[in-house]
């Protein structure tokens, strides 16, 4: 008896994300087992990330350093102004140089040594925070190459804490934690960042206010008129924050808080950060008191937080928020990795889908008004675009679930694999097959159609949505048997936009056994 040809379509391959939690053995079709140096496009297909390109040329006084913080003002005149930090000084990024901003006080420099300020802007002024140093303030208004310390700007009132996080939100700064006051957040006046002792400046003591014991304050966030608080261990969550007077706290959350300052993402509708047990949305504590957080990394969680415990300075945790490209960063330096967390979608379990990035790790982020995306990286500031890492390539990678056909005990001899492929025009292409839960594969070589066409072979407005690049279908025979197959893809991305559209995998079922 001929055995049966048997065919089936994975879709959308890998429009579920990654999944390194649950058992490989029952993985549904739709996750993927590795997903290397890809996102989830706009249509739910995995594909390639983009890359990075310098956006100035060198700077004699940053060298090879890393950019190791980025901000953005909006000043009074509508003028953007990028600022960052790296080598233990201050730039400014402007068209294609980035200039190194002089001490401008009038009196003796401070002594910069370390990069990790925060920086929040404040109608036209940029305050810029870290511990142990005095705060710092850029003011295009009074110079555009120039910065000074917060208690030299014309005008101060109050005494001014050398704090390690600041926010700008309600019309106010909000800065907290210094070396020996970590629970008290001192605010300034409305529109006035540098008055912070009369008006409605002052300050909030919540070291007795802590549920669950004495913490510490981590970072903050401000959202749809809360103030919202990070311990290490716990959360307070303030309401009527447009008037400090008014203040009164809304939530408290125990058993979980903030590990880094620089994971603390506002999203317009979300707040998003990452504690001890993996990335988690405020968003449904904030809309139903005491409602569960959600765990947009539960899909990742264990391999997650192996990587987390390997950074030693969690202060080089950097995290950001694109609307644009729709994800969430996390950055780990020491590591080596990015996890990129889509978060358009939610899956079933609350999760968000889940990808890694292993070969662009940035310092620093900065989205900026208009929504370009910044990155820190060494002796650069960079964006995110492009599809190459600066001029170099990057390998993407990604593997399926281990499928059986719904015929778990019946032997699959594999004959072909079609693949549909968007972009990527010329790309080589590696075809892995497995069988049997081996992590031994078998490979194919190939490579895309050089063939210039736009998406579906039609040109959206005479515009080809990647840019000219390839719409490839093909259909190639492989060999061997199993009961469970799995497949990988993997390829060179050189400066050209790549996804994986379907994949048809045609087999004969043989005799149980």
């Amino acid at each position: 008896m001929v055995a049966k040809l048997l065919t089936t379509s994975i879709a959308a391959p890998g429009f579920m994300g990654l999944n390194t939690q649950d058992s490989i053995v029952s993985l549904e079709s739709g996750f993927a087992t590795v997903a290397t140096n890809c996102v989830i496009d706009k249509f739910g297909r995995i594909g390639a990330r983009k890359g990075w390109s310098r956006q100035h040329t060198g700077n004699v006084d940053l060298g090879s350093s890393s950019i190791q913080a980025i901000g953005e003002l909006i000043a009074n005149d509508g003028t953007s102004y990028v600022i960052a930090a790296g080598n233990n000084k201050l730039f400014k990024l402007s068209g294609s140089t980035l200039t190194t901003l002089a001490y401008g006080g009038g009196g003796v420099a401070p002594t910069i040594t370390a990069n990790n300020w925060q920086m929040a802007p404040l109608n036209g002024i940029l305050y810029l925070y870290q511990a142990g140093h005095d705060p710092l303030i850029f003011d295009p208004a009074v110079s555009n190459t120039t910065f000074r310390r917060v208690s030299e700007k014309s005008g101060y009132l109050g005494s001014v804490s050398q704090n390690n996080c600041v926010i700008s939100a309600y019309g106010r700064t909000w800065s907290a934690s210094n070396g020996s006051n970590k629970t008290t957040i001192q605010f300034s006046d409305l529109l006035s960042g540098f008055v912070l002792s009369t008006g409605t400046a002052g300050t909030l003591d919540i070291s007795e206010i802590w549920p669950a014991g004495a913490d510490e304050i981590i970072g903050l966030a401000a959202h749809n008129g809360f103030l919202i608080i990070f311990g290490r261990r716990q959360i307070l969550i303030y309401a009527n924050a447009q008037d400090p007077a008014s203040l009164t706290i809304q939530d408290a959350i125990t058993g979980v808080g903030c590990l880094a300052r620089d994971t603390i993402v506002t999203t317009g509708s979300d707040v998003i950060f990452l504690s001890d047990s993996g990335v988690k949305s405020l968003m449904r504590v904030i809309q139903e008191k005491s409602a569960p957080l959600r765990d947009l990394s539960a899909n990742v969680r264990d391999d997650l937080l192996t990587a987390v415990s390997i950074e030693t300075t969690l202060g080089n945790i950097k995290a950001a928020y694109s609307d644009k490209e729709g994800f969430y960063l996390l950055a780990l330096p020491l590591s080596g990795l990015v996890y990129c967390f889509d978060i358009r979608v939610t899956l079933q379990n609350g999760a968000a889908r889940a990808t890694t990035w292993d070969s662009l790790i940035p310092t620093a982020f900065c989205y900026k008004q208009n929504k370009d995306l910044l990155f820190g990286r060494p002796g650069y500031v960079g964006k995110y675009d492009t599809y190459l890492d600066d001029s170099a390539t990057f390998n993407l990678r990604y593997y399926t679930n281990y499928f059986d056909f719904g015929v778990p005990t019946a032997l699959k001899i594999m004959k072909k694999v079609g693949i549909t492929t968007i972009g990527g025009a010329g790309y080589p292409i590696s075809l892995k097959f497995g069988y049997d839960y081996t992590d031994i594969y078998n490979s194919r070589v190939f490579n895309l159609a050089n063939a210039a066409v736009a998406e579906y072979n039609i040109a959206e407005y005479n515009i080809g949505e990647y840019g000219g690049s390839a719409f490839d279908n093909r259909v190639i025979n492989i060999g061997g048997a199993g009961k469970v197959i799995q497949l990988g893809f993997e390829t060179i991305v050189n400066g050209k936009p790549f996804s994986l559209q379907k994949i048809d995998v045609f087999t004969k079922v043989g005799k149980t056994r």
